[in-house]
């Protein structure tokens, strides 16, 4: 009976170490970072989504408080949520009860399904909604091409079952977060988080750093431009952006708010003068190579701001 005991109890640790590890490699792709008091950043990589990220190319953030974790942003996929899930559990024990999506993109609500089945409260804007549920299709159309169905596994179009229009203010484990949905910025729903008490402000795609942002969906970058001042008018000392790592305002206006001034500057001179789109694509951003992605995207962005802004 001992023996039997003791081979029960070797079996179990070995199992232990085997569901550890797994967890380990599944966030290993994911880097967390103290922020300050309790308050941590996830971030991804600035790759494309593929099979192995889970389409969690971009950064999250959570709150670990008495009454267990607020997360900002649960992933781009089931797996995706369970890699953000252990990237948590490098931190604290304590379950996820709180999930707000703080934007449109897949990576900002997909994950909603591993939570909501672990008991998580999921809160979105209204405007974030109605975009999930419009480009619903596109999502999944986009990740199964990316990703292939292995990755996608397990993921479904799991809604916020609370929802707002413009702003709500949410008590939790000691803390306030303030929601506000002020406009759209890289897509229709973006709203930023902001913590009064520790000054911590999650934006969400409303700030890129590190990598150059991408025109996004709503197509309204004088909407992103204001979004971003209202956010920046709480001055933040720290902040969890949607893709990169944890920053400061001043590094936040400069790779993002910036760059979109800039974009419509140099695009709006040309609109003005009677140039043509082929001059526009073509401006000088060589200031902002130093981002990720640059040569990937930042064509691409200033087609899409002359497409805007000739019809202005």
């Amino acid at each position: 009976m001992f023996k039997l005991k003791r081979l029960v109890r070797i079996v179990m640790a070995a199992v232990t170490a085997v569901l550890a590890q797994g967890a380990a490699a599944q966030a290993a792709e994911l880097k967390v970072e103290h922020v300050t008091d309790n308050v941590y950043a996830i971030v991804g990589p600035y790759e494309q989504r593929n099979a192995t990220n889970f389409a969690n190319n971009a950064t999250f953030g959570f709150v670990v408080t008495d009454e267990g974790v607020l997360l900002v942003d649960p992933g781009g996929s089931y797996k995706g949520a369970a890699q953000v899930d252990a990237a948590i559990k490098t931190i604290t024990d304590k379950p996820v009860k709180i999930v707000i999506n703080s934007g449109g993109q897949d990576h900002r609500w997909l994950g909603n399904g591993y939570f909501k089945e672990r008991g998580a409260r999921i809160i979105a804007s209204e405007d974030a909604v109605a975009d999930h549920k419009e480009r619903l299709n596109d999502y999944f159309f986009m990740l199964t091409n990316l990703m292939g169905k292995d990755a996608l596994a397990g993921t479904d179009a799991v809604y916020a079952e609370e929802t707002f229009a413009n702003e709500l203010d949410l008590d939790f484990g000691g803390h306030r977060f303030e929601i506000r949905h002020v406009g759209s910025a890289h897509t229709l729903g973006d709203a930023f988080i902001w913590m009064p008490d520790t000054k911590v402000m999650f934006t969400g795609d409303i700030v890129y750093v590190g990598r150059m942002l991408g025109i996004g969906p709503a197509g309204n970058t004088a909407s992103w431009i204001e979004t971003f001042d209202a956010m920046a008018a709480y001055d933040p000392k720290h902040i969890v952006p949607g893709h990169g790592p944890a920053t400061d305002l001043r590094r936040a206006t400069q790779e993002t708010y910036d760059y979109l001034v800039y974009l419509r500057t140099m695009i709006g001179r040309i609109i003005e003068n009677g140039g043509l789109i082929a001059e526009g694509v073509n401006i000088d951003q060589s200031m902002f190579q130093h981002l990720a992605v640059f040569d990937q995207i930042s064509k691409r962005n200033a087609q899409a701001v002359f497409m805007q802004m000739e019809f202005e």
